[in-house]
């Protein structure tokens, strides 16, 4: 199909256009993997042409505010070998199974961060639904005064480290005369391979220190400190004063300091490196670590050496986060990669995030304020979201326990139950307890494109698959629970008994394994003359689960109260 369009200062002719649904699909890294990294993805690529399933694969970006345009434009591509080996395996296979159904054709976006939580997702007007106005116009702010931003974030985190340390004001490690121990660096480079057994497989923080010497002529100006990357956070003070902040690994930093900042004769730089997993440190490389002076005063005074380091007797865990950040930040990545596709008409958005989440109160808050940001962004209040609920992941149990992958599962799906253009697509028995990132994104597609299909297109499907709606207790002291969401009844898998059902008590440690009877379209659950009070089923990072209805899609992680 050819498209033209004219106007005062010119005319357009669009070819090969086609019209159809479009699907928006984004979160981290297991919405990332692209099918070349999946599993099947030499036949999948072979035979991938369909030039009526059309993709766009957005770059990444981060942006303090909202961005008009991408930095670099994405364009849409006809599926075939060129376009999805690189594509999102989960998005394509979910819009490849649509195209079955759809009856025109399918387009999908996919824009993804690796590693990403969900608050650099949400909009500036989710935040604040969130309580979270404060930290995005702090980014805000970092867009047209990062100086100004970066000293007011640096104050709390300042605050934070004596409150957790115990360090009494004018004693901290970023003073110029700090007592604090301090040793060569080996070299510039994560410090897992300098050969100190101490840091070779060390995630947490290093301070750094080195010491510069500057005429009066060179100290009055403005100047550039550039130090490279800073792998993964970084904070930066100069004579005990905070002066930057940073917390994108993945770009060398460089900080303009404005006038002031800079004394004549020793000044002292000190820089707090936090290293949140694999490798970590003032990682250079070592020739683009300077201060720029600008010409007459010296030019560049080369930094890629004479560094110190100390780590500290006890690295404190959650530290304030770096707003601005990629992956942790608040809004960064809607700014940059949501934003810039305007009011483009979306069918639906097919969401897989959650794991950098886990054990963080509030994601369905989050959730709630970012599906409903998103829908106000594309124009349309009731526009479809599907989830997927977390894959198993880590190893299996052989004992009841607590589990913020479970918890998290419970999550996702009472965030998408209570939404009534929400769905949920569960892959608790499509994981790997070895690998965060589970090759098998075939099936995760086509559970997105049957929920989709409830959700977006109204057929007469579940919406979420077979989930437990409430347990009653029975008179042997057992509970029986009954289930919603069901497609047929429920039956088991390699066994004549379900497994990892748990009655609980209401003390910590009381929950224990029990087998699990189905009766028709509800589990019973018999007593065994311990308290019960509640019900858990999957509570685990990677459990093991056999009760399926007859789609046949599992029952994922949940927890119930027993009502009498």
């Amino acid at each position: 199909m050819t498209r033209g369009a004219r106007a005062p200062s010119g005319s357009a002719v669009a070819q090969d256009v086609a019209v159809g649904d479009v699907f928006l699909c984004s979160g981290q890294s297991n919405m990332e993997l692209e099918v070349r990294n999946a599993q099947d993805a030499v036949g999948q690529i072979r035979a991938s042409a369909d030039d009526r399933l059309r993709l766009m694969l957005v770059p990444r970006a981060v942006a303090d505010d909202p961005l008009r345009d991408f930095r670099q434009a994405p364009s849409w591509r006809p599926a075939g070998p060129d376009s999805v080996a690189d594509f999102s395996a989960a998005c394509y296979y979910m819009a490849r199974e649509l195209r079955k159904t759809a009856g025109v054709p399918i387009g999908a976006i996919a824009s993804s961060w690796g590693g990403s939580r969900i608050s650099p997702w949400m909009g500036a007007r989710a935040q604040a639904a969130v309580g979270q106005a404060a930290q995005s116009a702090l980014v805000s702010l970092h867009g047209r005064d990062p100086f100004a931003a970066e000293r007011a974030a640096s104050a709390e985190w300042e605050k934070w480290w004596r409150k957790e340390t115990g360090d009494a004001a004018g004693k901290e490690p970023w003073q110029p005369d700090s007592s604090i121990a301090w040793q060569d660096v080996p070299s510039i480079g994560p410090w897992e391979q300098w050969g100190v057994p101490a840091l070779a497989d060390y995630n947490g923080m290093v301070w750094f220190r080195r010491e510069i010497e500057l005429t009066a002529a060179q100290a009055k100006q403005a100047a550039t400190l550039s130090l490279g990357l800073l792998d993964d956070v970084g904070r930066v003070w100069i004579n005990g004063k905070p002066v930057a902040m940073s917390a994108r690994s993945w770009q060398p930093s460089m900080f303009d300091l404005p006038p002031g900042v800079l004394k004549p004769g020793r000044n002292v730089l000190i820089v707090n490196v936090q290293d949140n997993y694999a490798n970590g440190g003032l990682s250079g490389p070592a020739e683009v670590m300077k201060l720029g002076l600008g010409q007459g005063q010296g030019g560049d005074l080369p930094l890629g050496d004479g560094w110190r380091y100390a780590v500290p007797a006890r690295s404190p865990a959650g530290a304030p986060r770096v707003p601005w950040g990629d992956t942790t930040g608040s809004g960064t990545l809607y700014n940059g990669m949501i934003a810039p596709l305007g009011s483009i008409g979306l069918k639906g958005v097919a969401w897989y995030q959650g794991e950098s989440d886990v054990d963080l109160p509030g994601y369905d808050d989050r959730m709630k304020a970012m599906m409903e940001d998103w829908r106000r962004q594309f124009g349309s209040p009731d526009l479809a979201f599907v989830a997927v609920q977390l894959a198993a992941y880590g190893a299996p149990v052989t004992q009841p326990g607590e589990s913020g992958w479970a918890a998290m599962r419970q999550v996702q799906y009472q965030a998408m139950a209570r939404d009534a253009h929400g769905g949920l697509a569960t892959a608790i028995d499509l994981g790997d307890p070895f690998d965060i990132h589970p090759g098998e994104k075939q099936e995760v597609g086509r559970r997105l494109a049957r929920a989709m299909r409830a959700v977006a297109y109204g057929d007469p499907v579940s919406r979420t698959g077979p989930q437990a709606a409430r347990a009653v207790a029975t008179t042997d002291g057992g509970a029986a629970v009954e289930f919603t969401g069901l497609t047929g009844g429920l039956h088991m898998r390699s066994a004549s008994q379900a497994i990892g059902f748990e009655l609980c008590g209401a003390a910590a440690g009381s929950c224990r394994f029990v087998p699990g009877r189905v009766e028709g379209t509800r589990i019973v659950l018999a007593g065994d003359g311990l308290p019960a009070t509640r019900v858990r089923y999957a509570w685990a990072e990677s459990p093991v689960v056999n009760l399926y209805d007859e789609a046949p899609l599992p029952v994922g992680s949940f927890e119930l109260p027993i009502t009498r």
